[in-house]
């Protein structure tokens, strides 16, 4: 039986809304070493970096909106009242960590909505635990494996460009900055409008107008979700551009394109596997592999360890939250 459409539209408005919030809240993520550096001017960024959110769309499979829509949550678990719960715990959280200026990972506060929206309903023996794992380990592999790209790439480029004068290293940087935070943006656009695309497919599946059988999501999902995150990019996030292209370390061209590159091939690989990973992480331990480095003083290692705090915090809290909004939810409708 087909749930009553306005709730399910209702629900699809809120899902677009969390992928609104995801790109003005993750725009620090493609454009903050573009802009700290000066390679080009914040509303250009902006506009850049939208653009390859959008265009991801004709680039990658829907590897991850398939783990988020059907490898989390035990089939026939999921209704209205949990995916309610799971986008308000996650939007909650995003506009918190926003306002603070503190880069959170809105993939991670949408997998702890997820989950403490599912538990409320079902308890733990309704998720499916390699799902909920592979997101959980790559916790702390997105940022290693970006912090270990970035200083690779931070060292090649030393090495390759050791006996150039640093205004030609300037030079030639300022221009291949555009390629690697155009490749960021399009690896940021790819891993996490599939995110939505995924609640939506489940909510979707769970309400009826969808068969599970289906191996893809009706195209205008695939479509609005990444319209809807390349447009939350276009309004930007400058408070945690502040943090994310200064606080941490000051960066030159070259420091951004390493750190850019790093972060694009690993969100290439999680995409590519299937993995809802954190931009969020994967950019910051890429720029603190660069910072570290020239030598590990030219990290602020006190702002670095509040992100850090945030990251833990996460999927508890947006999680908790979820679960008090799903049984707000059994009153409501």
């Amino acid at each position: 039986m087909q749930t009553a459409i306005w709730i399910v539209v209702l629900l699809v408005f809120l899902a677009l809304m969390f992928d609104f919030i995801n790109g003005f809240h993750d725009a620090a993520n493609s454009i903050a070493t573009v802009v700290s550096t000066g390679v080009l001017k914040p509303t250009q960024a902006v506009v850049f970096a939208a653009f390859f959110n959008f265009i991801a769309l004709f680039v990658f499979h829907l590897s991850v909106a398939a783990t988020i829509g059907k490898g989390i949550v035990v089939p026939g678990i999921v209704d209205t009242h949990v995916v309610f719960g799971a986008l308000v715990g996650a939007i909650t959280w995003n506009l918190l960590t926003w306002f603070f200026g503190i880069p959170s990972s809105s993939s991670h506060a949408l997998i702890g909505g997820i989950v403490g929206s599912v538990m409320a309903k079902a308890g733990t023996s309704a998720l499916l635990l390699a799902g909920v794992m592979k997101t959980v380990v790559f916790i702390f592999v997105s940022p290693m494996l970006g912090f270990l790209l970035g200083s690779l790439m931070m060292l090649l480029v030393s090495w390759v460009f050791v006996r150039t004068t640093p205004s030609h290293v300037d030079k030639w940087f300022r221009r291949l900055q555009l390629v690697s935070a155009g490749a960021y943006s399009l690896g940021h656009g790819g891993n996490d409008a599939q995110k939505t695309i995924g609640i939506i497919w489940m909510l979707l599946i769970a309400t009826g107008y969808v068969s599970a059988q289906d191996t893809l999501p009706p195209f205008w999902v695939i479509f609005s979700c990444y319209a809807a995150i390349a447009c939350g990019t276009l309004m930007g996030g400058w408070r945690i551009v502040k943090t994310m292209g200064q606080r941490i370390t000051k960066l030159k061209p070259v420091g951004g394109f390493c750190a850019e590159t790093g972060g694009a091939i690993t969100l290439f690989l999680a995409t590519a596997l299937g993995i809802p990973v954190s931009t969020t992480h994967t950019i910051t331990g890429a720029i603190v592999g660069v910072g570290s480095i020239r030598r590990a003083s030219a990290v602020r290692w006190g702002v670095a360890g509040t992100i850090v705090w945030a990251w833990v915090l996460t999927i508890p809290a947006s999680a908790f939250v979820a679960a008090v909004a799903y049984a707000v939810s059994l009153v409501i409708f």
